[in-house]
């Protein structure tokens, strides 16, 4: 089982960057895909960006490829999220979330964290 911790989330202006942080505990974080989602106000949960376990394959919806970077380190299981021509579009709740080998949608990530708050102001 794995524990999940997001951090990093907050109120940036449109343009800027913001880096969120997962950090896991309770399992051998390598062994895990892990992946970026979030969910906006009234809307359902959207993929962004997943990693494979040594991080060697990453994977990006068309909605933040060339904007957002998802990378991990492994020696401190932590897990990634570097965003950056932020817009007020991109105002949600980020989730980091477990899965296993080659999991790629949100019914085969099996571990979740609390999210973190992102605000993008106009």
């Amino acid at each position: 089982q794995v524990q999940l911790v997001e951090s990093g989330g907050g109120l940036e202006q449109t343009g800027n960057s913001l880096r969120l942080s997962c950090v896991a505990s309770g399992s051998t974080f390598s062994d895990y895909t892990m992946a970026w989602f979030r969910q906006a106000p009234g809307k359902e949960r959207e993929f962004l960006a997943a990693i494979s376990g040594r991080g060697a394959n990453t994977l990006y919806s068309d909605s933040v490829k060339g904007r957002f970077t998802i990378s991990r380190d492994n020696a401190k299981n932590t897990l990634y999220l570097q965003m950056s021509s932020l817009k007020p579009e991109d105002t949600a709740v980020y989730y980091c979330a477990a899965g296993g080998l080659g999991a790629m949608i949100e019914s085969e990530f099996e571990y979740w964290g609390q999210g973190t708050q992102v605000t993008v102001s106009s």
